[in-house]
């Protein structure tokens, strides 16, 4: 019985992964945000106005942060001065040069309507040493109304937030799918599905989309710590109400 010989094939060498040609290749191409400037009009708009909406609330973000940060500085010293003072004319004098705090413009609404109350009774009764306040209603209807005063001006800006959270991702989508648009239309120009065909498309929908994302990410979470930073400033506020109604009742009824 002959043994049957199988002849060993020669060892075939194995061909790279990654041949030298297509690294050279890789590394001399184009990056992405290359070829986003290559793109159309359309796309380059769509990142100007995400561009402008991202600078805007950054700038929006950090003034909130000087102006709440200066009002709980000015607070504190302002309520030590409120609470240890016995007449609010020596409070008034001490508010001026403490006016990054809400609770001044509180004080000094409920001071004028305080001070108009006095006058207009002492001018009645004749007599000068009158301090009498007619309604006490009067004077909390002042400082509730100057609640709303300062709270509106401490969340200017926030309504820019809110909006460039809800829409800068919907304006990245629509460059997104403009960007796909293109790439299906340099296909069918072309007649060819290589990644050099779409890539010009195909970067103007990944830079739109991370665009979108960034704008949109900041301004979301600013928004949201401003929102709950104003809440706490009013329910402060609310407590400096009482307190200045339990000073005018005991002092001037």
């Amino acid at each position: 019985m002959h043994e049957l010989l199988v002849p060993f094939a020669a060892p075939i060498a194995a061909e790279p992964i990654f041949a030298p040609s297509m690294i050279a290749t890789a590394a001399g191409s184009p990056s992405i945000i290359e070829l986003f400037l290559e793109a159309g009009l359309m796309a380059k708009l769509v990142f100007g106005v995400l561009l402008i909406m991202s600078v805007v609330s950054w700038a929006i973000m950090f003034s909130k942060w000087m102006q709440l940060r200066r009002a709980d500085r000015d607070g504190e010293a302002f309520l030590d001065i409120f609470r240890r003072s016995k007449r609010f004319s020596e409070v008034n004098e001490a508010a001026r040069r403490l006016d990054g705090t809400p609770m001044v413009g509180l004080f000094q609404a409920g001071y004028a309507e305080v001070d108009a109350q006095v006058k207009a009774g002492r001018g009645a009764a004749g007599e000068a040493d009158v301090f009498r306040v007619k309604s006490l209603t009067g004077v909390e209807r002042s400082l509730r109304r100057a609640i709303n005063v300062e709270i509106s001006r401490l969340a200017r800006g926030n309504a820019f937030l809110a909006t460039t959270a809800s829409a800068a991702p919907f304006i990245g989508l629509f460059g997104t799918v403009w960007g796909i648009m293109v790439a299906f239309n340099d296909i069918g120009v072309t007649g060819s599905t290589s990644l050099s065909a779409v890539a010009p498309g195909i970067a103007e929908a990944l830079v739109n989309t991370a665009a979108g994302l960034a704008a949109a990410i900041p301004a979301l979470v600013g928004y949201n710590t401003f929102s709950a930073r104003l809440r706490l400033l009013r329910a402060d506020m609310q407590d400096f109400v009482l307190e200045f109604m339990n000073l005018t009742e005991r002092n001037f009824t």
